[in-house]
């Protein structure tokens, strides 16, 4: 059975990016366009202390009406997030995308170490591409190699 490792290991070569607390959230929108992502991982001294993402520019900052220059990462990030493991399986990795209405996912080891983080779009070209190689080797069985 595929594991999050597994998903981790597809996107080798593609740094997760991070921003500190203390900056603002106009840098991090910044980053976050430069980088055609939708979160950064918030970091302190090494340590994984939380997420941001699209939905807390819009819920927090943009529906509160707070300047994005002068509002601090800090004040506005998701601290409260769920995170997987390397040896969770894609299917529990699925059922807390689902159960937490979330795109973006940390993946934590068991020392408390930064994986990496998978999106609900990893996820996704995952299971397409597990589906497309089914369905060839369903397709050579049934009318024979082509």
């Amino acid at each position: 059975m595929a594991t999050v490792s597994d998903l981790l290991t597809a996107k080798a070569g593609r740094p997760v990016l991070s921003i500190e607390q203390s900056e603002t959230v106009l840098s991090a929108t910044q980053r976050m366009n430069e980088h055609s992502i939708g979160a950064l991982l918030v970091m302190e001294g090494g340590r994984l202390i939380g997420i941001f993402t699209e939905r807390d520019v819009l819920r927090r900052v943009v529906a509160a009406q707070r300047n994005p220059a002068e509002t601090l990462v800090r004040d506005v990030m998701t601290t409260n997030m769920a995170c997987a493991s390397p040896d969770m399986s894609i299917d529990d990795a699925r059922s807390i995308f689902k159960t937490h209405r979330i795109r973006h996912l940390p993946v934590v080891g068991a020392d408390g170490e930064l994986a990496g983080m998978i999106s609900i779009g990893d996820l996704n070209a995952h299971l397409a591409n597990d589906r497309e190689v089914t369905l060839h080797f369903l397709n050579e069985y049934l009318h024979g190699r082509t």
